[in-house]
């Protein structure tokens, strides 16, 4: 099909998608015992009044003290906040590595995996040293403490109460946020694929997880600047994918282009690789988003279903527009459809009801397709995965969707909500992310570049990551 015909079209269409982003996170046990007892003839003996003993405090203070002591949980929420948890780690390995790792080329493809692996596995390390506690610690409007619960002091297998969630043993709470912390960080390293120093994409993670994410979360879920604004993010479209979209923007803009970047077709190497990839996040983000309600309660059922529904929807839209403008919709859009409208649908998930949710993932995907096509032209950055353009992109159309479709007049659940003032709160928090994320990612991505560098030596590049920065190719030549 020409591409001139659609000339005009496309202008209007990019027209239009900026116009949406601009104004569119007892079991009880018994037991029973019978005795036999002998039947024999009783012999007749004096009645004796017996005055009972008091009870000594002791007694009386035992079990008290230990009905006090035992953790009291809902085992179903329990169940469901492992079962969640499980989900978001599946969203990383092998969810997010499989669909990054069809992005590329073969010669880097097993460069990127390392990288989400080790990136994921150095986070959670750093996220129970300090993170936890610098997040979830009373502090300042954009940092909690570093030291109060450092290495989860204080913390044990039977306390309870000692995270915001009191229903939750606090080892699964901090072990649920520890899969955000490291999917965020380990999303970013998409965006500068292929070209990166392996050393230098663990100093920025490390770096940009204790300057980026953290004050982020504190600043949203930890009771700081935004929580008091009022801003509504249910899951993290500002926390987790506005930050990351914005930190692989700056990051690709800093490594630079690709050896070939617009010269060349650089294709993925493996697309079905990216398909299983996308459909394996769609199944985990189900703990990512339900979970968050962090209970198996109506709140989890309603972002259960607002995730399904917002996904299709997102899928449908990105497929509508590439058969528009095309000619022929691919395997490869529908499944960056069904990201797009998961990371639109992230903020919203708990508030909005189904029909809210089916708008957002659609228009999530019909903007999505326009940030990894005009508006990355526009940029002129070669962002290898498109993170900011999905999750990006996505993330700010979530994110002040999230304050028209929260109220209760158009199936949401917040009453009384004034929708023109929480979309100037969705805004303000919008710009409040891209402002420190972008501020914080150029300071931590110097400090790398002073200390290891940033990229490869062109030989390297052209050799590929897989032998020149592991020593390993995944496939035999």
């Amino acid at each position: 099909m020409k591409t001139s015909l659609f000339t005009g079209w496309q202008a209007r269409f990019h027209a239009v998608c900026l116009m949406m982003l601009l104004s569119a996170l007892a079991v009880g046990a018994f037991s029973s015992s019978a005795h036999a007892q002998a039947q024999v003839t009783p012999v007749p003996s004096e009645t004796v009044a017996v005055e009972p003993l008091p009870a000594t405090p002791e007694a009386t203070a035992a079990p008290a003290a230990d009905a006090a002591a035992a953790p009291t949980f809902d085992h179903g929420d329990v169940a469901w906040m492992l079962t969640s948890t499980l989900l978001v780690l599946l969203m990383v390995v092998p969810g997010l590595a499989l669909f990054y790792g069809g992005l590329v080329r073969s010669k880097n493809v097993l460069s990127i995996l390392s990288q989400i692996l080790v990136v994921f596995s150095l986070v959670l390390m750093l996220w129970v040293a300090y993170g936890y506690s610098a997040v979830f610690s009373e502090g300042n409007a954009f940092f909690g403490s570093f030291t109060q619960f450092a290495f989860l002091k204080g913390f044990g297998p039977d306390t309870v109460g000692n995270t915001p969630i009191a229903g939750l043993p606090d080892y699964l709470f901090v072990a649920f946020q520890s899969t955000f912390a490291g999917i965020t960080t380990a999303l970013i390293v998409g965006a500068f694929a292929e070209r990166i120093k392996f050393k230098a994409v663990l100093l920025f993670s490390a770096l940009w997880f204790t300057l980026s994410y953290i004050p982020m979360a504190h600043i949203v879920w930890g009771g700081g600047y935004l929580a008091e604004l009022g801003a509504i993010d249910f899951a993290g479209g500002t926390v987790v994918h506005i930050n990351a979209g914005v930190a692989g923007l700056v990051g690709a803009y800093f490594v630079g282009k690709r050896i070939g970047y617009g010269q060349t077709a650089l294709k993925p190497h493996n697309v079905p690789f990216t398909y299983i990839g996308a459909m394996l996040l769609w199944v985990g983000w189900f703990g990512f988003n339900a979970g968050s309600a962090a209970a198996a309660d109506t709140v989890a059922s309603l972002a259960f279903i607002n995730t399904l529904l917002a996904t299709a929807a997102a899928v449908l839209g990105w497929t509508l527009v590439e058969a528009v403008s095309k000619g022929k919709p691919s395997a490869l859009g529908a499944a960056s459809g069904a990201v797009a409208g998961l990371v639109g649908i992230t903020p919203a998930c708990g508030t909005v009801g189904p029909l809210g949710a089916i708008v957002i993932g659609l228009v999530a995907g019909v903007v999505c397709v326009w940030g990894v096509t005009g508006l990355k032209r526009l940029l002129k950055v070669d962002d290898t995965a498109d993170v900011f353009g999905v999750h990006g992109i996505g993330g700010i159309v979530g994110a002040l969707l999230t304050g028209v479709f929260s109220a209760e007049s158009l199936g949401g659940t917040k009453a009384d909500l004034d929708i023109g003032h929480q979309v100037w709160v969705q805004l303000v928090s919008v710009g409040f992310t891209i402002l420190w994320c972008a501020v914080a990612t150029v300071l931590i991505l110097l400090v790398v570049r002073m200390v290891f560098g940033l990229r490869v030596t062109e030989e390297a590049e052209r050799t590929g990551l897989d032998v020149t920065s592991h020593g390993e190719s995944a496939y035999e030549a």
